[in-house]
């Protein structure tokens, strides 16, 4: 027997053998997961998910606003880099489902799951584009600030198509307990949403530096790039800050021209989900009895006599222009709580179509009313209706809805005397469109109100997300904003975004608060829609540019440093003459 014989026979003896046999079996094992995670493909694909989630995280009720740029600048970090662009659409396509998957479930809490994974699929498309786009101008100088003007492009698009759009999950509405509230009353939810992209953008950049400033650097090629990183760093650490400085400039809670006393009725519905308008009139005597309640309470000094209460969206489903005893409740609360009352009401049209409506309800005079502009495709109303027949049982519920038209702007004469107050008015799903309220501030709107009905979508994020809107609204156009909802959450907005008061959910309410009127404007509301199509502008513009430049250099792309799932590359240096 040889001495090797005898080794191997002394290693089978003394059973170490068999372990090396496994360890030869589970390291290829091993080596081959580890190259599977470790594949570019791989990398950046986990990276698209992960960043949809911190999108996701970042919305309320959570209140981790700064995973917003966090998320953004991952994405980034995917999606840029060379390669098709296809690609690039493909990792933003699976970040927006990672976003809006669970962001969306309560909208198919009554109607199944094909409505809501339709709609978050759709939604993604445009994340999806934003991926692609990125991918495409990535490639440019100064392309932080381009990718995040494309940002602010395909969520511009998502809010306006298909269907006058759908705005929610815009980046802005999960800022409302950030330091980037403050800039919405200088350009707005878009320029939030921008501020937040060109962060993230920028956080991006300064991980690629990084990365690059290694050792394998020589070191005069090192020294120039410390002054890219430190410019990055100060723009990622500035932008935020900006808005913690203006947060001075935010008016205080008591400030303006004049105080009125407003009440927010939360009746409440008899249960909830899509049928729970089949009990209309309880749903109306909730709201008369939780406003009787209030009235007595102002009869025995227990409260404030309001100047105006406001009743949600679907108070009354009973038309009262129509129907004697919803009329006669009505006028019966109004003169009980002595003070005029904005119904949100359902109208029945000539033709069979409704309106949904704000009426002033004033002792036994019907004032102004305010008609829903923006009515909510799919639910409100169905486009396409034999089509979209085929697909869910539920087309036929939704409803015959017609928009309406004028400012959004109704007067109301306070209770206690003085001159008539414009309320803005932005009914429920109205809030998450910019120009709801840009109309009604042109008409001169003092206060704001929001009157809201969640019953439809049961206990979910929804309502919280609705809120943090709201929010934003107030601080874009200074003004104190109030939310009355039939299930919750009711809420008094200051005009500095801070939530002063606001309900539990799913049960009778009233809230009561003394609210300065305003009448000055904001940057925001002066400029309106300009800085977002000024930015868009610039974004397309960009992308005909970044287009014509790859196809006419398709093997340039200094993107590809950096990027996750890529390589930092040294490129060759010239050794310096002394």
């Amino acid at each position: 027997m040889t001495d090797g014989q005898k080794q191997s026979v002394g290693l089978d003896a003394s059973g170490d053998s068999g372990t090396d046999r496994g360890d030869a079996t589970t390291r290829p094992r091993r080596s081959r997961l580890v190259a599977v995670l470790g594949h570019p493909v791989v990398v950046r694909t986990l990276g698209a998910v992960a960043a949809g989630l911190l999108l996701f995280a970042s919305f309320p009720p959570r209140t981790c606003w700064y995973l917003a740029p966090v998320g953004l600048a991952l994405l980034t970090l995917v999606v840029r880099g060379p390669g098709r662009l296809r690609g690039g659409f493909g990792y933003g396509l699976l970040a927006g489902l990672a976003f809006f998957v669970p962001l969306l479930p309560w909208t198919g809490i009554y109607v199944g799951a094909v409505p809501w994974l339709a709609l978050s699929a759709a939604c993604a498309v445009y994340v999806g584009l934003f991926g692609m786009l990125a991918r495409l101008v990535g490639a440019l100088p100064g392309w932080p600030l381009w990718v995040a003007a494309v940002w602010t492009l395909t969520e511009w698009g998502r809010s306006s198509f298909p269907f006058g759009g759908f705005p929610w999950g815009r980046v802005a509405f999960g800022q409302a307990d950030g330091w980037y509230l403050p800039l919405a009353m200088i350009a707005g939810a878009p320029g939030v949403s921008f501020a937040v992209a060109l962060t993230a953008t920028l956080l991006a950049a300064l991980v690629i530096r990084l990365r690059c400033a290694m050792p394998l650097i020589p070191r005069h090629a090192l020294g120039r790039g410390r002054l890219g990183i430190i410019t990055v760093a100060t723009l990622v650490v500035i932008i935020p800050s900006t808005g913690v400085i203006l947060r001075a400039a935010l008016p205080a809670p008591d400030d303006g021209d004049r105080p009125i006393t407003v009440a927010a009725i939360q009746g409440s519905v008899p249960r909830l989900g899509l049928d729970f308008n089949a009990q209309r009139r309880a749903v109306l005597d909730n709201h008369v009895r939780r406003t009787e309640e209030l009235a007595r309470a102002v009869a025995a000094g227990q409260a404030t006599q309001p100047d105006v209460v406001i009743w949600p969206e679907n108070s009354s489903d009973i038309d009262p222009l129509r129907n004697t005893d919803a009329a006669a409740e009505i006028t019966a609360a109004s003169r009980d709580i002595r003070a005029p009352i904005l119904v949100g009401a359902v109208l029945i049209n000539a033709d069979d179509t409704t309106t949904n409506s704000v009426l002033v309800w004033d002792g036994t005079q019907v004032g102004e009313r305010h008609d829903k502009k923006i009515i909510q495709p799919f639910g409100e109303y169905l486009p396409f209706r034999g089509f979209f027949r085929h697909f869910s049982q539920y087309a036929d519920r939704a409803g015959y809805f017609v928009p309406g038209h004028g400012d959004g702007v109704v007067h109301v004469r306070p209770a206690r005397g003085g001159a008539p107050v414009a309320i803005g008015v932005a009914t429920c799903y109205e809030v998450a469109f910019d120009r709801a309220f840009e109309d009604a501030l042109r008409a001169g709107a003092q206060l704001l109100t929001v009157p809201t009905n969640n019953a439809t979508f049961g206990k979910s994020e929804m309502t919280f997300q609705q809120l943090a809107m709201s929010r934003i609204r107030a601080v874009e156009h200074g003004r104190a904003l109030v939310v009355s909802a039939t299930t919750g959450v009711s809420a008094i907005i200051t005009a500095d975004g801070a939530v002063q008061q606001q309900t539990a959910q799913f049960v009778p309410a009233a809230l009561e608060a003394t609210l300065p009127l305003r009448d000055t404007t904001t940057l925001a509301t002066w400029w309106g829609p300009l800085p977002e199509r000024l930015l868009c502008m610039v974004a397309a513009a960009i992308v005909v540019i970044a287009a014509i430049r790859r196809r006419t250099s398709p093997s340039t792309h200094p993107a590809s440093e950096g990027a996750i799932g890529g390589r930092v590359r040294v490129e060759p240096h010239a050794k310096s003459s002394r």
